[in-house]
């Protein structure tokens, strides 16, 4: 992998952090639920946006240069498999065994 793709993926990896932020804060400030619903909506739309990545890539070929960059660069970045652990963890402390199991 070439130098010019490792900093094209650590651009997009940061893009994507601060895109999961963006949508994060805008899906718990309108949450009314106790549940930690941002961290929810990003995972969820993360794999469907992977899976249809993965899907193109599949059916045009064309594409494969830029998978790397959507797919580990952004996406990895935007997902948040470690928060989404943090705050099941979090419920389950706080003797939510059953919220904390399902998140």
């Amino acid at each position: 992998m070439s130098p010019i793709m490792w900093a094209g993926i650590a651009v997009m990896g940061g893009l994507g952090a601060s895109l999961r932020f963006l949508v994060d804060s805008k899906v718990t400030a309108r949450n009314t639920l106790s549940v930690p619903l941002g961290t929810v909506v990003v995972n969820l739309s993360a794999c469907f946006f992977i899976g249809l990545l993965s899907g193109l890539a599949s059916k045009l070929p064309g594409i494969a240069g830029v998978v790397p960059l959507l797919g580990t660069g952004l996406l990895g970045g935007y997902s948040t498999f470690s928060t989404a652990s943090v705050e099941g963890a979090r419920l389950l402390r706080s003797g939510r065994v059953l919220m904390g199991c399902a998140h």
